[in-house]
């Protein structure tokens, strides 16, 4: 098999980018969450792992009705932060505000860091913690 056969085979068991419309769904998804947990843009742009000068206008764009960046690393990101909701609103089904509240709490489980606090320290790895975190609490 040549170069040019095994690129091909790679790029074609790779997940391809959600279309223009699910990726203003999920924008609008991801921008109510952070609406919803409270967090200044600054943090709301650490979560999705943005950065720079841009990282304020993309997530107005977002609130606005933009879609999505295209970037894995983006989606990805905020795949975990809807499944991290998801488990929130499994977890305290009767306390929204509880849910809503908990990504700005101290937690010990992350040694006394808020869960937002935990990402912003350990980026990617942080925000995957805690979605496993949180899917070991569902499965108790």
């Amino acid at each position: 098999m040549g170069r040019d056969a095994a690129s091909t085979d790679r790029h074609s068991i790779s997940t391809p980018a959600p279309d223009l419309e699910a990726r203003v769904a999920l924008a609008g998804m991801v921008t109510r969450l952070m609406d919803h947990w409270r967090l200044p843009v600054a943090d709301q742009a650490e979560l999705l792992g943005l950065s720079g000068r841009g990282a304020r206008q993309s997530i107005g764009r977002y609130r606005n009705g933009a879609p999505l960046g295209t970037s894995r690393d983006l989606q990805d990101r905020v795949g975990h932060l809807l499944a991290i909701h998801k488990s929130l609103r499994i977890l305290f089904p009767h306390n929204r505000e509880l849910a809503y509240r908990w990504m700005t709490q101290p937690n010990r489980h992350f040694s006394g860091l808020t869960p937002v606090e935990a990402v912003k320290q350990n980026g990617f790895l942080g925000l995957i913690s805690i979605r496993r975190y949180l899917d070991f609490e569902r499965g108790r």
